[in-house]
């Protein structure tokens, strides 16, 4: 690096791309976590949905398989769908962020990176 305000720069820039990276892949995770729940809240109400109305269900409650109306279940499923799908559109949002967020810090490293070259080369021509 050419000088020590080009250096401290470069570490500053360094400590956001790392932020950006790890924000970034914590979001992903949590999507990935969402997609699931989500995916399998949608399938538990598509077997319901198959079901006679008069069936009774046994859902696992904590160790324990608990007799429950089919009707119960379906309530309880229907708000894990709904809230998996809120969390996965805000997560899209905040993904979006993040990854512009990123592409700002990388762009803000290329352009020391090319300034400092810049630098470089006029020093060896002198």
């Amino acid at each position: 690096m050419a000088d020590e305000a080009t250096r401290t720069a470069f570490f500053e820039i360094q400590g956001r791309m790392i932020e950006a990276t790890s924000k970034l892949k914590q979001v992903l995770n949590q999507m990935r976590s969402k997609e699931g729940e989500k995916k399998r809240a949608f399938l538990t109400l598509e077997e319901l949905c198959q079901l006679p109305e008069d069936t009774n269900t046994y859902p696992l409650l904590l160790t324990r398989f608990v007799l429950e109306p089919k009707s119960v279940l379906i309530g309880e499923q229907e708000p894990k769908l709904n809230d998996s799908e809120a969390a996965l559109a805000s997560l899209q949002v905040s993904n979006q962020y993040v990854e512009k967020w990123k592409a700002e810090v990388k762009n803000n490293l290329r352009e020391l990176l090319q300034q400092d070259f810049l630098i470089q080369e006029i020093w060896d021509l002198k």
